[in-house]
């Protein structure tokens, strides 16, 4: 005779408790991997504090402050580019080997602000228009057939920018250089707005559309409805996406190596070529001597840009709690506090 949970479709205990134990096992697995990962990346960029051969040709310090040494080679009336370029050579592979950061952070903070500057605007007005606006059978074609563009690899749209895209932007715009900020910029652009558009979407639908009906019945449009009510009921999921975008668009390595001219210069430019964090393990990694001091200070720069994705990520969360949290505290003092102020429709 069948037991009251075989008739009533019921698992068998084991099966849950096996089911709990491989959930709980992969997220310690997962958290468990970016740790050793992190620890492995740390391990190798640790000479570069502790090591006395490595200081023999770098110091953390050396990479941060303007060399004197390299003033010989300027012409007699060098301009500030030029200047900034010989007190911040990046120069491994070289009779006296240097290694500025400052040509990196410029080309990485550059290239992100392009990319997000474009990126953010469409991916954030495309998730309004299927979220607000756009009827059902049209929402349901947009959202996969963006989401397919996260899809591409990257070293397809890098390819698609270095054949096509760079060659348009000179043509149209007389560019001096086919590789530049911009060119990169507008392809980097092309793999945020999949997670930009995507978070935010998400975030957008997940309003509640009593929220709507009521700003609806007040009076207000869609348009009003759908910047004054449901943006700022969605802005923490919607400030989330830019983060993440912000992520995507500094860790990319591939479509920044082959659209960026790999020049690394100290000028703000956008029409000029640069270089990254990212492209520059990806252009050197496989060159460096192991042990080298150039291959540490490769792996510093990883960490490097570890420790600015956690910070990111931080603000986010940081940022998403409190607004969360001040929402919900709103909400509780209007049904705590029956006073006109509170509750403007108590009046008369």
């Amino acid at each position: 005779m069948p037991t009251d949970s075989q008739l009533l479709g019921h698992r068998p205990r084991y099966v849950e408790k096996s089911i709990e134990l491989f959930i709980r096992s992969s997220g310690f697995i997962v958290i468990g991997s970016l740790v050793l990962i992190f620890v492995f990346v740390a391990k190798e960029a640790l000479p570069l504090l502790t090591s006395s051969t490595v200081h023999e040709e770098v110091t953390i310090p050396s990479m941060l402050l303007p060399r004197t040494d390299n003033t010989e080679s300027l012409p007699p009336d060098p301009t500030l580019g030029q200047k900034m370029d010989a007190w911040f050579p990046w120069q491994p592979v070289s009779t006296k080997p240097k290694y500025s950061l400052l040509p990196l952070v410029i080309g990485t903070l550059k290239v992100t602000f392009v990319a997000l500057l474009i990126a953010i605007p469409i991916a954030i007005a495309a998730a309004i228009f299927t979220s607000e606006f756009a009827p059902q059978g049209v929402r349901e074609f947009i959202k996969p057939a963006v989401e397919i563009l996260a899809g591409i690899p990257s070293v397809v749209v890098g390819f698609f920018a270095l054949m096509v895209l760079a060659t348009f932007l000179q043509d149209t715009f007389g560019l001096l250089m086919r590789l530049n900020a911009i060119t990169a910029g507008v392809a980097l652009s092309l793999a945020v707005i999949p997670i930009v558009y995507t978070v935010a979407e998400d975030a957008l639908s997940a309003v509640p559309q009593t929220f709507r009906d009521g700003s609806h019945a007040l009076g207000a449009n869609r348009w009003q409805t759908a910047w004054r009510v449901a943006m700022p009921a969605a802005m923490p999921g919607v400030f989330a996406a830019c983060v993440l975008g912000a992520g995507r668009a500094i860790g990319e390595t591939m479509i920044v190596l082959m659209s960026s001219g790999n020049a690394a210069t100290c000028s703000f430019d956008p029409t000029e070529s640069f270089r990254t964090f990212s492209a520059t393990i990806a252009a050197e990694l496989g060159d460096a001597p192991h042990g080298s001091p150039h291959y540490h200070v490769l792996f510093f720069i990883g960490a490097f840009l570890f420790i600015i994705t956690f910070v990111l990520n931080m603000i986010g969360h940081w940022y998403v709690a409190r607004v969360r949290d001040r929402l919900a505290g709103k909400a509780k003092r209007k049904m705590t506090d029956p006073t006109p102020e509170a509750v403007p429709e108590l009046e008369g």
